[in-house]
């Protein structure tokens, strides 16, 4: 039973922080704010998939050009 309870925390932990590993990984400018989301509303669903999704899209960097 123990055995279980370690692997689905080894298994839960990094899926449940995969938007925030994510961010991290791209580089996010906004990678705390990411984290931040995740660990606060990643519980309930919409909160993971919006922090997915923002950990994914690739940053408007347009402004710089000017």
């Amino acid at each position: 039973m123990e055995s279980i309870i370690i692997l689905s925390v080894i298994i839960g932990l990094p899926l449940y922080f995969l938007p925030t590993i994510i961010a991290n990984s791209n580089n996010k400018k906004q990678k705390l704010a990411i984290f931040l989301l995740n660990l606060l509303l990643g519980w309930t669903v919409l909160g993971w998939i919006g922090a997915l999704i923002w950990s994914v899209v690739k940053e408007d960097n347009s402004h710089l050009l000017s």
